[in-house]
């Protein structure tokens, strides 16, 4: 597969000064064919963008959480359809959010039906960001929670929007989620990642917690102001962090990535070693929200992400733990590609059928930046035009 092509658009989206820098992976089955760098690590910094640069790769640590919690099934750990307060007691205390009194004050009521692992890993369970939320965000004020960044155990103690299995919300859920994984199996979910996953797969640079010498790698992040300029941006993420975020909290590189998304290409085994049976990775791929609407949103929080429109003629799902494109992209994934992003600009997809993955990295805000969209589509473009 010929993909010079990439060296050409990622230049250019440099040169444009759309974007500061970019990484782009690209793998089929049998490993890596595609690795591009162009850019600077940061605005107003000499650093070259390199391979080995560090992201803050955010959501795409869902779809990693999500394994964890699937092989957990698999050994008998946890169980995809009883109370998740069987596990996790605190979830028995979730309550829906009916609103605001007069006075301002949250309005309670307890939820209709348990929340269950499958609602966490499907985002139907009722918990939602408070970036895509205003009610969350109001509670979030009112209640004076620590925002997601924060990693505290504080803030995620929202309420759900919405009794479980009811609708699809984008949330917390999967931060849930890998705290049922440290209850069920007494390890950090670091440490857990490490044993079972990103240990064995040999994703060096993938971690909650970055030495110092990933740390001097990473990316700066840069937030694009309303007239389309950027600027460096700090985004306060805790070196030690009270709770390593199963939804957001882990930085690595593409090519790390990619280790991973090959193993889920390849039916949940790569290398003689199986992470996962096909029958969990068939449910992991395949839809399990029904007819509920997914995956787009309105911003309750311009600066850190942009509304992100339903396509027309383009039907999405959600598995447990990737969304799922109903129909293929024109000149590009297939039907029933995985894929998601994280809230800085990164993306992936898997494309079973063509036996495709690729990962782009970049650190902007908010999230849906219509350069890197436009880029991502691009690059798409070329990589499936080489096939």
């Amino acid at each position: 597969m010929a993909l010079s092509k990439l060296d050409a658009i990622i230049a250019d989206a440099v040169a444009s000064q759309k974007i500061p820098g970019v990484v782009v992976a690209v793998s089929d089955r049998k490993g890596l064919i595609y690795e591009g760098a162009a850019g600077v690590r940061a605005l107003g910094r000499s650093e070259p963008m390199t391979l080995d640069s560090l992201f803050w790769i955010a959501s795409m640590t869902k779809a990693i959480t999500s394994t964890a919690a699937l092989q957990c099934v698999e050994r008998g750990q946890l169980s995809l359809d009883a109370p998740a307060a069987e596990i996790l007691p605190q979830l028995g205390n979730a309550r829906v959010l009916e609103g605001f009194d007069a006075a301002g004050a949250p309005k309670l009521r307890a939820p209709k039906r348990p929340v269950t692992l499958r609602h966490l890993l499907a985002h139907t369970a009722g918990f939602g960001y408070e970036f895509g939320s205003p009610d969350i965000k109001r509670y979030a004020e009112v209640t004076k929670l620590p925002g997601f960044t924060a990693c505290t155990k504080a803030g995620l103690e929202t309420p759900l929007l919405f009794d479980p299995g009811e609708r699809w919300e984008y949330g917390i859920n999967i931060d849930y989620a890998g705290l049922m994984i440290e209850a069920a199996t007494g390890l950090s979910l670091g440490g857990y990642f490490a044993e079972h996953i990103t240990g064995p797969l040999g994703m060096t640079s993938t971690s909650f917690r970055p030495s110092d010498a990933l740390r001097a790698k990473r990316v700066g992040i840069h937030a694009r102001s309303r007239d389309g300029n950027l600027s460096p941006m700090i985004v306060d993420l805790p070196e030690d962090p009270e709770v390593e975020m199963g939804g957001s909290g882990l930085f690595g590189t593409p090519a790390d990535y990619l280790r991973f998304t090959r193993m889920i290409l390849n039916g949940g085994e790569v290398e003689g070693r199986r992470y996962l049976s096909p029958a969990s990775i068939a449910l992991m791929s395949t839809n399990q929200i029904g007819d509920l609407p997914c995956c787009s949103f309105e911003t309750a929080m311009p600066e850190w992400v942009n509304s992100v429109p339903a396509v027309p003629g383009m039907p999405m799902h959600w598995g447990l733990g990737f969304s799922i494109n109903g129909v293929a992209f024109p000149g590009g994934r297939a039907a029933n590609s995985l894929s998601w992003a994280g809230i800085a600009n990164t993306y992936y997809w898997i494309d079973p059928t063509n036996g495709i993955t690729a990962a782009v990295g970049t650190q902007i805000l908010p999230f849906f930046d219509a350069h890197v969209i436009e880029m991502l589509g691009e690059i798409e473009a070329a990589v499936y035009a080489a096939n």
